[in-house]
């Protein structure tokens, strides 16, 4: 094998991955190839001095470890090209969603060594959170490259594949709830006469609670009660969401989108 890591996909997540694994000092340029039909995406990674082909074979043919950063339904349309996987010397890692170990093993042939990872979107600005679960026929020791990858873009955790499901509700979904969050938080500046400010102070909320949400000691239960004069403007908000079943609402929302993660996974 000539490369570490080759991408079949060149799109923004694995720009992402590439990025981060070169500021980390995971891989060296020269140790990664991407393959990707347009030119665009191509000289994107040329000019991060990376190896690109059209040729998905041709990442197959070099690499140790193969990326595929498709979207699950143009899987099938490569999967042919993934039968000439070396069983014995590489390790595939998926970034698809809804897409089972087993099912990529399957529809390759033969016993895959197959790893299936759910980033978020914030592992484009260094920030991400990623599950990483390990196929059946994974070996000592091959997930430690796509730990060494993704902990570079944020932060991994090894889990279950039942549990993918779950990351995928709370994590992989999860900056979008936080986006509606904000979008509602905006909304309401605006409505109380904030236009000119109402971005600059829902951005800056949110990154400032996130920031001590991971630097503080306490549970978020106990950062919010010390924002919570007992009769003050915080109470005030709070009190409302609770008698309007807002904690309740969230859960069942991401119970949904756990649920809609494994129907996926099921067709």
């Amino acid at each position: 094998m000539i490369k570490k890591l080759g991408f079949i996909g060149g799109g923004n997540m694995a720009e992402a991955i590439v990025r981060a694994a070169i500021k980390r000092d995971v891989l060296k340029a020269n140790q990664i190839i991407v393959s990707d039909p347009t030119d665009a995406r191509r000289d994107v990674f040329t000019k991060l001095d990376v190896a690109v082909t059209a040729d998905n074979t041709q990442v197959i043919a070099e690499c140790e470890q193969i990326m595929l950063a498709v979207k699950p339904q143009v899987f099938p349309m490569i999967a042919s090209e993934l039968a000439k996987v070396n069983v014995e010397k590489q390790i595939v890692i998926s970034i698809m969603a809804g897409l089972s170990t087993h099912a990529i093993a399957e529809v390759i042939g033969g016993p895959v060594r197959v790893i299936r990872t759910m980033p978020n979107t914030p592992l484009m600005t260094g920030v991400g959170m990623t599950g990483v679960s390990l196929g059946e026929n994974v070996r000592e020791g091959d997930e430690t490259l796509t730990l060494e990858l993704f902990k570079a873009g944020g932060r991994a955790v090894v889990v279950q594949e039942n549990q993918l499901d779950a990351i995928t509700a709370v994590s992989g979904s999860g900056p979008a709830y936080i986006f509606y969050l904000a979008e509602a938080m905006e909304e309401a500046a605006r409505e109380l006469g904030l236009e000119e400010h109402a971005a600059l102070l829902v951005e800056q909320t949110v990154l400032g609670g996130a920031h001590l949400l991971v630097a503080a000691k306490e549970t978020p239960a106990e950062l919010r009660s010390k924002v919570s004069s007992p009769g003050g403007t915080t109470e005030a908000a709070i009190t409302h969401m609770e008698s309007n079943s807002v904690r309740r609402h969230i859960a069942d929302a991401i119970a949904k989108a756990e649920a809609r993660s494994r129907e996926l996974g099921e067709g």
